[in-house]
């Protein structure tokens, strides 16, 4: 802030004695009193160069100079001027002509503008035609009063009255005479066009047929109409709305503004400008006022505004300061527009390593998300518009014929079940069966992943450049089975809050949201209750999209959009469930938040898209699970101390190891057939070939029990094998304290 210039003449009158003295400053202007003793201070005393100093009684006391000159006037050179000119500079060629859907959109609007004007108007022609008509006796007589008044000079009339009533023969004459002489000629013009009109009538009702006529008198009658109209009842009908097309202006902004508590002038860095199918208005608040406030008063804001809630969105500028608000208003209320379809209903495909289609922004363009090597995150009160963005998302992946889709609705609406055709995995209800089905879903979700890291750890490092983790050239190799794998949990507190598989799911889901993006897994969680129980936080915590719709407070808020996020203003209290179903706040980062409205599909939109998706993965022959005909199996999830559990001998208190190898081997050949793979016939090995091979398995099997916290010991079994490695059944631990098997470590990723 800029200070006020020192008055000298003040200080030399309050302060007594007091002398200005000069520093090594510019000269100062002549308006300082000549009359004052100036005095030279020493460079050494004025170490800084600049400054002021009072002489009192003696003694100098030094000042600095708040607002230096030098520090003042400096602006960066015509470089730096230049360059933050360009970095603000608006676009040469406005976005509508740039941006071809903001141009069609704009067209369109033009096209149903003055298409519903013509047509309105032109149905409304022959009202119109007779409304003007019945005027024609009012302009008839409105025209002869006129002519009337004009024939006879009634404006003088008063005159010539007036000096009557004051008896002045000679004033009267002479405006009796100078009356005479304007009248008179009016007369004679009245008769030579009067004479004339009535033959010409005349003839034309004897000669014309009577069509012309009919227009001749119509044309009449339009013009006495015209005459005859009366300017509070227009002959055209006329449609005014105080919500549609009524340009934003400052001075409707800053009254709503003052009405909502903002006080204090505003300014306008920037004019009000148009911006797609709206306009956008930045207002600087008043000193005190932050964006954040006028975002919490949404409702009061549009109300003041007298314009649809719909309509008027507020938000932050977080690249300029806290202060500044930029207001965008839309044209027309996009509740009563034309419902904008999936750009992928009739025709297209997706692809899940690329972008797809998601929502609309309030200007009416299109958002996408990129789900690949990421979670997505949708919570929202019953009612806000969640099943919008599943569905939407299930379009996609259903549209991209390499995605494998789990679904599993908990619901139980059956919302989802246009895509169950198509689904390796599909359950929809809210029972226990249901529920449990779900906690299967995640332990072969799990199995998947632990398949897909070992797959791709073993990968040559040319397959995998920058990072091990799934790339779209790898997904294309179907023998890997590395591609994407959509993994959809609608109403997933239903899960999470399950008395039996409540925790485990939730354990199980908080490693996957962890782990499992970056091989191809993509976890979409939904919950109409957005609190720690129906979102664990390793959760919400590690969800890399998040999508939030109308919610009740800041704790809901900032369980799905992360911490801070009402404090920075994203605030999913400020949509109406009703009228906004389907519109939250799409968070792909902590600096990278919108507004988006979620693509709207019916059941039959969403019925054509399955049926086009079975079509194209029957073509391309990547059905698979259920939609193949398959019968899922539970996932197994026992672990080397359930199986040797199973094979242990009944009666016996210790086992060789390599006997438990083996009959681990014959029981689950899938699992342990490698542990007794030799180059040569056991038949046909020398004794001391055989303890290589039955100190190998044992050394297997002391590895595999680790993670368990197991050692092997030496065991001594008289008549059977002699001593060596082995387990006691007492050393085998008791399930219910046994964790999961072959170790949990955390990803690295």
């Amino acid at each position: 802030m800029n200070q006020p210039t020192p008055n000298y003449e003040e200080e030399q009158d309050t302060v007594p004695d007091a002398q200005i003295v000069r520093l090594p400053v510019p000269a100062p202007a002549e308006s300082e009193p000549q009359d004052a003793e100036l005095v030279q201070i020493e460079e050494e005393e004025d170490t800084d160069g600049r400054g002021l100093a009072v002489v009192e009684d003696g003694e100098v006391v030094e000042g600095v100079i708040v607002d230096d000159p030098a520090v003042v006037n400096a602006c960066g050179g015509w470089l730096s001027d230049r360059r933050a000119y360009l970095d603000a500079a608006p676009a040469v060629i406005p976005s509508y002509l740039r941006n071809k859907s903001e141009f069609t959109d704009n067209a369109r609007l033009a096209f149903r503008y003055y298409r519903h004007k013509s047509g309105f108007h032109t149905a409304r022609t022959p009202v119109y035609a007779l409304r003007l008509w019945s005027k024609a006796p009012r302009g008839a007589a409105r025209l002869t009063y006129r002519w009337w008044r004009w024939v006879t000079d009634a404006e003088a009339r008063p005159v010539v009255a007036a000096a009557a009533a004051k008896a002045d023969p000679a004033a009267w004459v002479t405006l009796s005479s100078v009356q005479t002489k304007r009248t008179k000629p009016r007369k004679q013009q009245s008769l030579v066009i009067a004479i004339p009109a009535a033959l010409v009538v005349t003839l034309a009702a004897v000669l014309l047929p009577g069509w012309a006529l009919a227009m001749a008198a119509a044309s009449v009658a339009s013009l006495l109409g015209m005459a005859g109209r009366d300017g509070d009842k227009p002959i055209v009908s006329r449609f005014v709305s105080v919500h549609v097309m009524r340009p934003l202006a400052s001075p409707e902004i800053e009254v709503a503004l003052e009405a909502i508590g903002v006080k204090g002038s505003v300014d306008w860095p920037e004019p009000i400008q148009t911006d797609g199918p709206g306009w956008r208005a930045e207002v600087d608040l008043p000193g005190g006022t932050t964006a954040d406030q006028v975002l919490e008063k949404r409702k009061e804001l549009a109300g003041a505004m007298r314009r649809p809630l719909t309509t008027v969105w507020p938000s932050n500028d977080p690249d300029a300061h806290p202060a500044r608000l930029v207001l965008w208003v839309a044209k027309q209320d996009p509740a009563k527009l034309p419902r904008r379809l999936h750009p992928l209903l009739k025709n297209g495909q997706a692809d899940m390593f690329e972008a797809i289609p998601f929502g609309f922004s309030p200007r009416g363009q299109l958002r996408h998300i990129d789900l690949m090597g990421a979670n997505f995150l949708c919570a929202g009160v019953p009612g806000s518009g969640k099943t919008s963005a599943m569905l939407a998302i299930a379009a996609a992946g259903a549209l991209d014929v390499t995605c494998e889709l789990w679904i599993y609705e908990l619901k139980g609406s059956g919302d989802l079940d246009p895509f169950k055709p198509i689904c390796h995995r599909y359950v929809s209800g809210d029972d226990d069966e249901h529920c449990k089905a779900a906690l299967d879903g995640l332990r072969g979700l799990e199995k998947e992943l632990k398949r897909r890291k070992k797959l791709i750890a073993e990968l040559p490092i040319e397959d995998v450049p920058q990072g091990r983790k799934v790339y779209k050239h790898l997904a294309a190799r179907r023998h890997l089975r590395l591609h994407p794998l959509l993994a959809q949990f609608d109403e997933v507190h239903t899960l999470f809050e399950h008395e039996d598989y409540g925790d485990e799911a939730k354990t199980i889901a908080g490693r996957l949201i962890r782990k499992a993006r970056a091989y191809g897994i993509i976890l979409i969680l939904s919950t109409q209750r957005p609190d720690a129980t129906a979102i664990p936080p390793v959760v919400s915590a590690n969800a890399a999209l998040r999508f939030c719709l109308a919610v009740v407070g800041h704790t809901a808020n900032d369980i799905v959009l992360g911490t801070g996020a009402w404090k920075n203003g994203v605030r999913a209290a400020m949509f109406d469930p009703k009228k906004e179903a389907g519109t939250g706040w799409l968070s792909r980062s902590a600096h990278d938040n919108e507004i988006v409205r979620a693509i709207y599909l019916t059941q039959d939109e969403a019925t054509t898209i399955g049926k086009r998706a079975y079509a194209l993965r029957k073509a391309a022959g990547t059905l698979s699970g259920e939609a193949a005909g398959e019968t899922i199996e539970a996932t197994d999830t026992s672990d080397l101390i359930d199986h040797l559990y199973t094979v242990w001998p009944a009666g016996e208190d210790t086992m060789h190891s390599h006997r438990l190898v083996e009959a681990l081997a014959a029981w689950r050949p899938d699992l342990y057939s490698t542990w007794t793979a030799t180059d040569r016939p056991i038949a046909a090995m020398s004794e001391d070939e055989l303890r290589e091979v039955r100190a190998a398995r044992s050394t297997m099997l002391s590895q595999a029990l680790k993670p368990f916290g197991i050692r092997t010991r030496q065991i001594n079994k008289r008549g059977d094998g002699g001593g060596g490695k082995g387990l006691r059944y007492d050393d085998l631990p008791d399930r219910s304290t046994v964790a999961s098997g072959f170790g949990d470590d955390e990803d690295e990723d």
